[in-house]
């Protein structure tokens, strides 16, 4: 079977193709500048690679333009865009109302646009790439993967705010958490690179990346995650401020007279690391400043992988002790001295770092504990649209 996996923005379209059940990927590309007077258009199938620049107008222009690559050219993937039996789509919330991923319906999709406000940015560019891969793929069964569903096995005591009860019945102002397809993905691999079965351990995953959140997962379900109602909560992130005093909002907005708009932007784009560094939301180019001497760079690392810390020791008392803390996303599979900094002093807890084994791990899969540490610590790049595409090609072979 082939399996197309969309994730759709406010201005791009990202896709990568599989053949299942193998989950081999045939190709991926993306569809970037949609709706700006010079689109962009890239793919890679196999040793082929295409990149074309013109005017994109509206995501369904972008989706048929990536068909034609997928079925032009030697080599290509497809003959037809009718061999594609099932479309993974990207949603970033499902509330309360999504616990698994589910088969694209028209109440399914009326159910997500009811989510809008509680992601305002991400759910409808994810439901206009539900609607283009309608009209695009008829005979395509549409399967939406939710980031929040993973969250919803928390217990009350982890999501609720110590807010009006009220505002949790009434509105749904809760912790969701999101980067659930990627805590799944990497405490599934994670068993299995353990040899234990999954619901037996117990696990601290830890994403981190321009976005970062972290989970507690015991026995194969999360049961606390770092990120909130929205993204914001939780790490420090590329931009995101994460935790912070909510009276901070209210001060700036009477001694700067800073309108809402004003402040989401500087809590979501001008914070975290650029904030911190006034340099950089880049670790890579932060650790090269730092070397260099930066103190910006040195004070945003510092603050960053504390509070990774922070929660790491907040996850193994939620857990009672942990089996293994695993490492993904782009800073956490690819920076040896951030993984080294979140675990100096760690020993005491059972986390006991290898360093010529962390040195060494480097986008890719890797135990760094030292040997005979009761906890172990693991890096396990994610693939979040193989978990997708696994999602879908089930629901769509049982249907």
């Amino acid at each position: 079977m082939k399996v197309l996996v969309l994730n759709s923005g406010s201005s791009s379209i990202k896709y990568q193709l599989f053949a299942m059940p193998e989950a081999t990927v045939l190709a991926r590309g993306s569809v970037e500048r949609i709706g700006e007077p010079r689109g962009e258009v890239k793919q890679r199938a196999g040793e082929r690679e295409t990149r074309l620049e013109e005017p994109i107008p509206d995501h369904e222009s972008g989706l048929r333009r990536a068909m034609q690559l997928l079925t032009s050219g030697e080599g290509a993937p497809l003959s037809a865009p009718d061999e594609i039996e099932a479309v993974g789509h990207r949603v970033v919330h499902g509330g309360e109302r999504f616990t698994e991923t589910v088969l694209i319906d028209d109440e399914v999709l009326a159910a997500i646009e009811e989510h809008v406000a509680l992601a305002p940015l991400h759910n409808p560019p994810n439901l206009i790439g539900i609607r283009v891969a309608r009209e695009v793929l008829p005979r395509a069964r549409q399967v939406a993967v939710f980031d929040t569903a993973f969250h919803q096995g928390m217990p009350p005591r982890a999501y609720l705010y110590g807010l009006p009860h009220a505002l949790y019945e009434e509105d749904g102002i809760r912790r969701y958490g999101f980067h659930g397809t990627s805590h799944r993905y990497v405490a599934t691999r994670a068993a299995e690179l353990l040899g234990r079965p999954l619901e037996e351990l117990k696990l601290i995953t830890c994403h981190l990346g321009n976005g970062s959140s972290m989970a507690a997962i015991e026995g194969g379900r999360s049961v606390d995650t770092s990120m909130g109602l929205t993204p914001l909560e939780g790490l420090v992130m590329g931009t995101r401020c994460g935790d912070l005093d909510p009276a901070i909002v209210f001060h700036l907005a009477r001694t700067k007279d800073l309108p809402i708009d004003a402040l989401d932007r500087l809590l979501n784009k001008e914070s975290g690391l650029r904030g911190l560094s006034g340099a950089s939301n880049d670790v890579r180019e932060l650790e090269r400043l730092r070397a260099g001497g930066d103190p910006g760079a040195r004070r945003a690392l510092e603050v960053f992988t504390y509070r990774i810390r922070k929660y790491l020791g907040a996850y193994l008392a939620v857990l009672g002790g942990a089996d293994a803390v695993v490492f993904t996303a782009g800073i956490g599979e690819n920076s040896p001295s951030v993984r080294s900094e979140v675990l100096t002093g760690l020993a005491a807890l059972g986390l006991e770092l290898d360093e010529a084994r962390n040195r060494e791990a480097v986008g890719r899969e890797a135990d760094i504990a030292r040997e005979g540490a009761p906890v172990r610590i693991l890096v396990v790049p994610t693939d979040e649209e193989k978990l997708i595409a696994r999602d879908s090609f089930a629901l769509a072979s049982a249907a």
